[in-house]
């Protein structure tokens, strides 16, 4: 077997589409106004003790340097039924949450409604990393859903099914 040793960023970012991801929304109310990004960069289980979560955002987001400041961020893992969120909140103008079902906590984080699973997170550490910030969020509290989780790959989206809760 040969490795194809292209490594330029189109050529890389379809390499990357082929392995399947979750996707989330990570979103912060901070003064009356909702913030919020996707990243399919989403991982869970970095570490039990503390409980540890985390995302990959591009340095030239304009969003994150919004959400950084939050004392709370909600991440909501999308489900089939939040068909067409990941677009709007990823979009680069007008209301990137109308017509969106949300709720907010005490502490300001934003959740998607109808999502899989809900994290309430802080920020615990942030790497640089090329282009991107690895972020390393603690989680402070959770719910889960029976829905569907929504999968990217291959540059679209699909859903599983939900196997039973334990």
């Amino acid at each position: 077997m040969s490795l194809n040793l292209e490594l330029d960023p189109l050529t890389l970012r379809k390499v990357f589409a082929q392995h399947p991801s979750g996707v989330a929304a990570l979103c912060a109310e901070l003064d009356g106004e909702k913030n919020g990004i996707v990243a399919s960069s989403f991982t869970v289980g970095v570490s039990l003790e503390p409980a540890l979560v985390m995302f990959a955002v591009q340095k030239s987001s304009n969003t994150w340097p919004k959400l950084r400041n939050a004392g709370r961020i909600g991440v909501s893992v999308l489900s089939e039924r939040n068909e067409g969120v990941c677009a709007q909140i990823a979009s680069k103008s007008g209301d990137r949450f109308r017509g969106i079902d949300t709720y907010s906590s005490e502490q300001g984080a934003l959740f998607i409604n109808d999502s899989t699973l809900w994290l309430e997170t802080s920020i615990y550490n942030e790497v640089e990393a090329g282009d991107h910030w690895v972020i390393l969020m603690e989680v402070h509290g959770h719910r889960i859903s029976k829905h569907s989780p929504q999968i990217f790959h291959d540059s679209r989206f699909h859903s599983l099914p939900v196997p039973e809760l334990v």
